[in-house]
């Protein structure tokens, strides 16, 4: 029997997902300074039904943005710090031997909220890391042959610093996988941190949003129902080719050892469609997926040895590829 597709967004639905996307990124602005990028592909991602991994120094603000999304979508959020000695059951939690009831009880971990903050995701042990990463992609966990549904939404976002490398474990390509995005947040600039300067003097605190009457925009059935949007936003046959291509290259480029898998063509399909519902439209376009390719991508290919001590990065790879592959129907054409 044929399943019926769902039915296009309208211009209405979009230019209502629209409002709300914008209000949401203006809101999150309002504290986090200068990184209007890494704040609009957050929530791009958060909507889409994915997870980012955040990559920057210390004393960035990256805490700072995860809080503020959190508050700002109105959903809960908790934050773990990854340290070598943290055990998978301090991620999930665990079964505890209750005296008094004579009885095991469940203890949920800090895993079971619905925006999660893992610190410094490297610096645990890979067993504990493997907890985080199938609880994201199955969206539950199981602990003594009971399987236990996460809440819905269920964000997370890891971070890790690019410069310090004692101490820590790197993610396998598998893992790195299951992320929706992977962003950079680098230093602000000198006007920024000057604004960053004032911001403080005219008594801002990072500790306490509620004073800096930040606002909740929407909520976590919210979250859902623009979710649900942006999968009926049209991506006609040319743009699925145009995605296809552009990954599929990956795994012929000759800088690259080990190419994206068909995982990413649906992620770079996904965030597409988020993005051109928030900028109005109802169909994506080319420009679409070349401004959400290098996030997308650019944690998904294994870069060869020699590629890399020649100084060429994953994002110049991208770029190259998109300019290499014939853009549909032209640079600002709508889809046929």
């Amino acid at each position: 029997m044929e399943v019926d597709a769902p039915a296009l967004a309208t211009e209405t639905d979009v230019a209502a997902f629209a409002s709300t996307f914008d209000a949401m990124v203006h809101q999150v602005e309002r504290v986090v300074l200068g990184q209007e990028s890494v704040v609009r592909s957050a929530l791009i991602a958060m909507v889409a039904g994915g997870h980012v991994l955040l990559e920057g120094p210390p004393g960035i603000g990256k805490t700072l943005l995860a809080r503020s999304l959190a508050h700002v979508v109105g959903i809960g959020f908790r934050r773990i710090q990854f340290t070598p000695d943290l055990m998978p059951s301090d991620v999930t939690g665990g079964n505890i031997y209750n005296q008094r009831a004579n009885e095991f009880e469940f203890r949920p971990g800090p895993i079971f909220t619905p925006l999660l903050l893992a610190d410094e995701i490297n610096r645990a042990p890979a067993k504990t890391q493997a907890a985080l990463l199938e609880a994201m992609s199955d969206r539950q966990v199981s602990i003594d042959g009971v399987t236990r549904v996460l809440p819905r939404p269920f964000f997370v976002i890891a971070t890790q610093n690019p410069v310090e490398s004692e101490g820590t474990y790197p993610l396998p390509e598998a893992q790195l996988d299951r992320f929706l995005m992977k962003l950079v947040i680098t230093h602000p600039t000198e006007a920024v941190e000057i604004d960053l300067l004032e911001h403080v003097i005219r008594g801002f605190d990072a500790s306490d949003l509620h004073a800096a009457d930040l606002k909740t925009v929407i909520d976590a059935a919210g979250i859902e129902g623009l979710r649900q949007v942006a999968r009926r936003v049209r991506a006609d046959r040319p743009m699925l080719e145009y995605i296809a291509r552009i990954v599929g290259r990956t795994r012929q480029h000759p800088s690259v050892d080990l190419g994206a898998s068909p995982r990413a063509s649906l992620a770079l399909l996904l965030c597409a469609q988020v993005l051109a519902a928030a900028e109005g439209r109802a169909f994506i376009i080319p420009d679409d997926v070349k401004e959400l390719a290098a996030p997308v991508l650019r944690h998904r290919f294994l870069m060869q040895p020699d590629a890399e001590l020649e100084g060429v990065s994953s994002d110049s790879v991208v770029a190259a590829i998109l300019q290499d592959i014939p853009v549909p129907g032209g640079e600002k054409g709508r889809p046929t």
